[in-house]
């Protein structure tokens, strides 16, 4: 049913963090100040300490360290998808997005993988052991390659940025995608991508002319489960009683 998933550093990264160390519910109005000198990273609502990021640091530099190792030996061409993959088959955890993804064979794009706590590990390891390459333009052709060969195409986007127009410019390779479902807080009055409404990806062939998209105004934490509850897996548990 999940062909792919596209997602930033920080949807990585996060998701392997919270199973090393907890992540905290705080409040959107905490002070900064005060989080800085008690070695609190603050994400929303969400309360991070800096030790966290310690111990992902410790965990994924060996893992680095083999992929290095592979390029080497077995001239092995690591991308932004196949480095989530391998991380999410070595957390082994079934709290984990991405060992879901792995065990089950999606991929999982991140176009801007370096920016976040991934990125800086990648830059710290540069340093420790140096050469390790990711071939972003594989990934590229991978994602867009999937778009052109789809019978249809269906997007559900949850947020926006450059994962939002990374996906719709993927379907604008075949003409635009079939359905469309985004969902964010953002209005488009700025101008950015990611308050866009769908009738705009129409305009440049994103979206196809004859497609129904649908725009909800909402955060998506709430609702997407929502959706997901009265659509695909209210479906399969028809089917499916047990």
């Amino acid at each position: 049913m999940i062909d792919c998933i596209v997602t930033t550093a920080g949807g990585v990264e996060e998701d392997f963090i919270k199973c090393l160390a907890p992540t905290y519910i705080g409040d959107f109005n905490l002070h900064g100040e005060s989080l800085r000198t008690l070695g609190i990273n603050r994400i929303g609502n969400l309360l991070v300490p800096n030790n966290n990021y310690c111990k992902f640091e410790n965990w994924v530099m060996p893992i680095f360290d083999e992929m290095l190792q592979e390029q080497k030996e077995k001239n092995m061409v690591w991308t932004p998808s196949k480095l989530i993959a391998r991380l999410g088959e070595k957390i082994n955890n079934p709290e984990s997005i991405y060992y879901w993804a792995a065990k089950n064979k999606i991929p999982v794009f991140s176009p801007a993988l370096t920016d976040g706590s991934l990125g800086d590990m990648l830059y710290f390891h540069s340093f420790k052991n140096p050469g390790l390459i990711l071939d972003i333009i594989s990934d590229l052709r991978r994602l867009n390659t999937m778009a052109v060969k789809a019978q249809n195409s269906g997007v559900i986007i949850l947020g926006g940025g450059v994962i939002k127009h990374h996906i719709c410019n993927a379907n604008l390779m075949r003409n635009g995608a079939d359905f469309a479902v985004f969902l964010n807080t953002a209005s488009e009055f700025d101008g950015s991508d990611s308050g866009a409404r769908p009738d705009e990806a129409v305009s440049w062939g994103k979206i196809k002319k004859e497609a129904t998209p649908v725009k909800i105004y909402a955060e998506a934490s709430l609702i997407f489960p929502l959706l997901v509850g009265e659509t695909f897996a209210r479906e399969h548990h028809i089917k499916d009683p047990k």
